[in-house]
């Protein structure tokens, strides 16, 4: 009788969309390296109620645009020591549960070989549910932005994946084991790490390549003072190609899309792209929020980052890791935007040391290395199950 082919189950969350473009480059990468493998990508938040989804998910956004010191100050609260038996983690965890219910329906409905947590929601819930003997397929945590946050830590967790070594010693901290934990990178789709012309995809673009190439990013749901980030690249005296990517927020691409344009740039703006790490590898700087992602796929394009309005908490400690590699200069203010890029610009030997620096921090094949792991996580349990 034939063995019947590996499951794996990846689990994500909406908050943003970097937890999902995680998921998809491990699911990317697992059917690569084991292309029989039955593989599910499930965004966590799909499986509960709308009201949940929109506290959860929503109110994130929410708080980007509208109030992020909130998000700080609450990154900074969550990361207290605490433990499972805190009685606040406790109704977290059951306020979760009881809205998550049918991810238990999920993970009891095949039988899986592991489970990929590319957020600590369905990593907390996986864990509580094995915690309960409800569930007892392994699972494995993939964190993703540079440093590690005490949510991440989940009790049990067979394996953690982080971006960088200071990230697995936080790990460690909170009581994980160090054989646990392998320093992989984040997860990015794995077009970042396959060669490309640069003719090629200028053509393919668009765009011309013949002056200094500057991507503007706004995140996949577009948030942020695109606008007044634009039009603080349109003041920059030296000629520029300027790209504007408005992601999903269609509104502020027409908006940007009427803002005339000196003759002495061009500009293009387009809305969500597929096609970013095109982008990506034509342009010689990224201006945008760190996001774990965005970091990760502007380093594996070995492109230089001006980091402006990091949300606070992850991606205030994002550009820690930027700015103290080299790999990024920091605009604390829009009105100062022009003046900081002009001097960023006119020095060729500063913007080229921050590109090489990037291209020695990037890992461009974390996705696959994340796969493999789960492979044999996968593996060990069937053979345990055999015997």
């Amino acid at each position: 009788m034939p063995k019947r082919p590996l499951r794996l189950l990846i689990l994500s969350a909406s908050v943003g969309a970097g937890h999902l473009r995680a998921a998809q480059a491990v699911e990317l990468a697992l059917k690569a390296v084991e292309p029989e493998a039955e593989v599910r990508n499930q965004d966590t938040l799909e499986l509960t109620n709308r009201t949940f989804r929109r506290l959860y998910g929503q109110a994130y956004l929410d708080l980007v645009n509208r109030a992020p010191h909130v998000l700080g100050y609450l990154y900074d609260l969550l990361d207290r020591p605490r433990g499972p038996t805190q009685k606040s983690d406790r109704l977290r965890v059951l306020v979760e549960r009881l809205n998550l219910g049918k991810v238990l329906k999920l993970l009891q409905s095949e039988p899986w070989d592991v489970i990929i947590n590319t957020h600590f929601l369905s990593a907390e819930i996986v864990a509580s549910l094995r915690r309960n003997h409800e569930v007892g397929m392994p699972h494995m945590t993939v964190t993703t932005d540079y440093e590690t946050h005490r949510l991440w830590v989940t009790d049990p967790c067979d394996h953690y994946c982080t971006a960088t070594e200071e990230g697995a010693a936080y790990l460690a901290h909170w009581g994980v084991n160090r054989r646990e934990i392998t320093v992989t990178g984040i997860p990015i789709h794995p077009a970042f790490s396959k060669h490309k012309d640069r003719a090629a995809l200028l053509q393919s673009q668009g765009l011309v390549g013949d002056r200094t190439i500057v991507l503007q990013l706004a995140g996949g749901f577009g948030v942020g003072p695109i606008e007044k980030i634009y039009r603080g690249l349109l003041e920059i005296d030296v000629p520029l190609e300027i790209v504007s990517v408005a992601g999903r927020n269609e509104e502020i691409k027409k908006e940007i899309e009427m803002i005339q344009v000196p003759p002495r740039h061009r500009s293009k703006v387009i809305g969500f792209t597929e096609k970013i790490h095109e982008l990506m590898a034509v342009a010689d700087l990224v201006i945008s929020k760190p996001g774990g992602l965005t970091t990760s796929e502007v380093l594996a394009s070995s492109a230089a980052m001006a980091i402006i309005n990091p949300v606070p908490g992850q991606e205030t400690r994002n550009s820690d890791f930027l700015l103290e590699n080299g790999a990024a200069i920091k605009i604390n203010n829009v009105a100062t935007l022009p003046y900081k890029m002009t001097r960023l610009l006119g020095d060729k030997k500063r913007l080229r040391q921050l590109k090489q620096n990037a291209a020695s921090l990037a890992k461009p094949l974390a996705a696959f290395d994340v796969a493999k792991i789960a492979l044999r996580l996968a593996r060990s349990r069937r053979s345990m199950l055999q015997e």
